[in-house]
């Protein structure tokens, strides 16, 4: 076999007490897609940043092309030929393409023959891959595929011979995905190498050659892609089996929660735009779209922090109100996008965050004073029912891994605190948008499980999911927004991931603003 184009050798991270790469040894050959997988703190995110030059290894060693790499020089990284594209895109939305791949690489002010080799080379590098972008397009003016085929250039552009991709699906349709796996495929080809980080185990086994189990700071399994199963990946992830996600349909569809009638709001791209629905009693109705589409204005306006412009909003048949802890009281529950800027205070301890959306309940405070031995004790039933792992109750929020901290928001959003006169019954109306999004594949089955549990249970759930496979496993009915506006919705087993990816690129089927009589 040919000499490996890179070679982690014992790659050791401790953070004080914690090794979250522990004696990691992996190899990377030309012209081959290695599959990194691993729960969330299983020592992924270090690995890679060691790789790349933001930390540096307390042992062990790497070689790029047969030459050693220095630790902590990121710009050594670039010079060996390794480039990776973020999960969050890094471009300047008010600058051309040209301009956004040369930055950091070139000057921008300079001779127009300086500039018209950068477009040469730009265009070249386009061809030779199959990644055309008009170079003088504004990043702004671009789609989420698009804007992720100039993260690829710049990498390209720089000479990268190893890319690493974090999560490259994340936010796009099933045709930019597709069009996307068929630039690795070419990329691969011509003997470039990729490290692909995912949490789709479809995706991962459909693009990658190998695949690297990481579990608690530890290499747990190496296996050729051929021959290996989902089930299989999640097992070498977490320890022990993990049954595939089903679809759970509803037992029965109750009465009317909430509905919008040609509801808008204010806002640039992220606004709503007549949109109406039905949310009833005992279903989940899941939207899928590309994030930045109107997603984060239906959540907010659910939730009370946004106002409605039109139309109009009802929640139990009377006017939705703009006040959230009124709405909290009448049984509506929110598991926010960010749950590090929005669903938590960081700096807060767990107990302080597990009542943080009631303190004005009587149950946990009296003329503005917190009753400190109810809330611990209400903490303590959601640690314990929610199973919050990370430390205490004392431990700030920010401690915990993702998977904990949507845990801890879980169980403050469904478990109503003991004796509270005015909220005797489990939510009424759940908004769960992005609840899964970033967790492995563990705590993915948890949330999952707790939302169709609530609706068994008689809540309305609105989820909002950029995931497919999770809209389709967990919707009972589907709709698509797209640019502020929501498809008709339909019941899962009516759509087909074709039909979802053209209505979340904008191409309507059907009136694109209203949802069917339900």
């Amino acid at each position: 076999m040919a000499e490996p184009v890179l070679s982690l050798s014992r790659i050791t991270k401790r953070f004080g007490a914690l090794v979250a790469n522990d004696a990691i040894s992996l190899q990377l050959h030309a012209g081959e897609v290695l599959a990194l997988l691993g729960e969330n703190g299983a020592g992924k995110s270090t690995l890679v940043s060691i790789l790349f030059g933001h930390y540096v290894a307390d042992e062990g060693s790497i070689t790029a092309f047969g030459r050693p790499l220095p630790s902590g020089d990121p710009r050594a990284a670039l010079a060996a030929g390794i480039g990776m594209v973020h999960q969050h895109f890094t471009l300047a939305d008010n600058l051309s393409v040209l301009d956004n791949v040369m930055m950091g690489s070139e000057p921008l002010w300079q001779p127009f023959a300086r500039k018209r080799k950068a477009r040469e080379r730009l265009d070249e590098v386009a061809r030779q891959f199959g990644l055309e972008v008009d170079p003088d397009a504004l990043i702004g003016n671009l789609s989420v595929g698009e804007r992720q085929r100039v993260e690829i250039l710049k990498a390209l552009y720089r000479g990268a011979r190893i890319l690493i991709l974090d999560e490259p699906t994340a936010v796009l349709t099933p045709q930019e995905s597709e069009a996307l796996f068929s630039v690795l495929t070419q990329m691969v080809a011509q003997g470039l190498s990729i490290i692909f980080i995912s949490h789709k185990l479809g995706e991962v086994l459909r693009v990658s050659s190998r695949i690297a189990v990481l579990r608690a700071g530890k290499l747990v399994a190496e296996a050729d892609a051929a021959g290996t199963s989902q089930e299989q990946l999640a097992q070498w992830m977490v320890g022990h089996a993990i049954s595939a996600a089903q679809a759970r349909p509803t037992r029965a569809c109750g009465a009317l929660v909430c509905e919008l009638t040609n509801a808008s709001t204010a806002g640039g791209r992220e606004r709503l735009d007549r949109v109406s629905l039905k949310l009833n009693a005992g279903e989940i109705l899941a939207i899928a779209g590309v994030s930045g589409n109107g997603q984060s204005a239906l959540a907010e306006l659910l939730s009370g922090t946004r106002q409605v412009t039109g139309g109009q909003v009802t929640l139990l048949g009377q006017a939705l109100q703009n006040r959230p802890a009124q709405l909290v009281e009448l049984g509506v529950a929110r598991i926010p996008e960010d749950r590090h800027a929005v669903g938590v205070v960081g700096d807060l301890p767990v107990w302080e965050n597990a009542v943080s959306e009631r303190l004005r309940s009587p149950v946990f405070s009296r003329w503005s004073w917190i009753l400190r031995r109810k809330a611990r004790e209400h903490a303590a039933r959601v640690i314990r029912t929610f199973d919050v792992r990370g430390g205490g109750q004392l431990t700030p929020a920010r401690a915990l891994s993702g998977g904990n901290m949507q845990k801890l928001i879980l169980g403050r959003a469904l478990l109503h605190p003991l004796g509270e006169a005015l909220h005797p019954i489990p939510p009424r109306l759940i908004v769960a948008h992005q609840p899964t999004w970033g967790l492995d594949i563990g705590a993915v089955a948890y949330v999952q499980d707790q939302l169709i549990a609530a609706r068994d249970a008689g809540a309305a759930v609105l989820l909002i999911s950029d995931d497919l496979d999770e809209v389709l496993t967990m919707g009972d009915r589907v709709a698509v927004m797209h640019a502020g506006q929501l498809s008709p919705s339909k019941p899962a087993t009516h759509w087909s991931r074709e039909a979802i990816g053209l209505a979340m690129a904008g191409v309507a089927q059907e009136p694109p603003h209203s949802e069917r009589a339900t």
